[in-house]
């Protein structure tokens, strides 16, 4: 007897995020970006903050407009803080987005970024007067163990325009930078801030034992 897995219902959102059989699993074209490897995925500590990165589908607008951030901006503020998932930095790209975030588990994780993704969809999809998944695929995470590799993490992912050779002057109003008070200098902004407060000791405390980071500071290494 054949046996049928059953399918989470997710949305406009599709994506396949910790670990699980896939539909199109198998050899990919080369250079197609759509896709993250499949491996099954290490178990998340609670202790480890977790930089993620999601890439939208290949042809849809720039996210580094106004409108757009508007929007992505309203559905973190809702959905930043659900499920046991925490986001806590993140940066908008042009075709993909970076974040930092907590989770108590690796099921947390999933849960939250699948929320707050299907929510992001949505809203983008309403501004773009369009229907159908946004996002490509699963998204890729990697924990952060030590205070080095956070204080790495937050330099790359705030400064990441950069990174992709941006002249940004000053901090980066397409990220959570602005409301980031680990910069050398004070920075304000009027709007809420639309995550969560972190609660790790790594990203409170502990990556400030390698020093505040620079404005004019660029990542030292790639980083997913």
């Amino acid at each position: 007897m054949r046996r049928h897995r059953k399918r989470a219902h997710q949305g406009e959102l599709d994506f396949r995020s910790w670990g699980g059989p896939r539909r199109g699993a198998g050899p990919k074209r080369a250079g197609s970006r759509d896709r993250v490897p499949h491996r099954t995925r290490e178990a998340l500590s609670d202790r480890h903050p977790v930089h993620v990165t999601v890439r939208l589908h290949e042809g849809l607008p720039n996210l580094r407009r106004d409108a757009a951030r508007a929007a992505i901006e309203r559905s973190f503020r809702v959905a930043s803080g659900r499920f046991g998932f925490r986001l806590a930095q993140y940066s908008l790209q042009s075709n993909h987005v970076h974040l930092i975030a907590e989770a108590e588990d690796e099921d947390a994780l999933s849960r939250g970024m699948q929320g707050l993704l299907v929510r992001v969809a949505r809203a983008l999809n309403r501004l773009w007067a369009r229907s159908g998944s946004v996002f490509s695929d699963r998204f890729h995470a990697r924990q952060l163990r030590t205070p080095r590799e956070v204080r790495s993490a937050l330099v790359y992912v705030l400064k990441n325009a950069s990174h992709h050779g941006l002249r940004i002057l000053g901090i980066d109003p397409f990220s959570s930078g602005p409301w980031f008070d680990g910069w050398n200098r004070d920075s304000t902004v009027d709007r809420p801030f639309p995550g969560a407060a972190a609660r790790s000791w790594l990203l409170r405390i502990g990556w400030r034992r390698h020093g505040l980071i620079r404005l004019d500071e660029r990542p030292r290494a790639a980083s997913p």
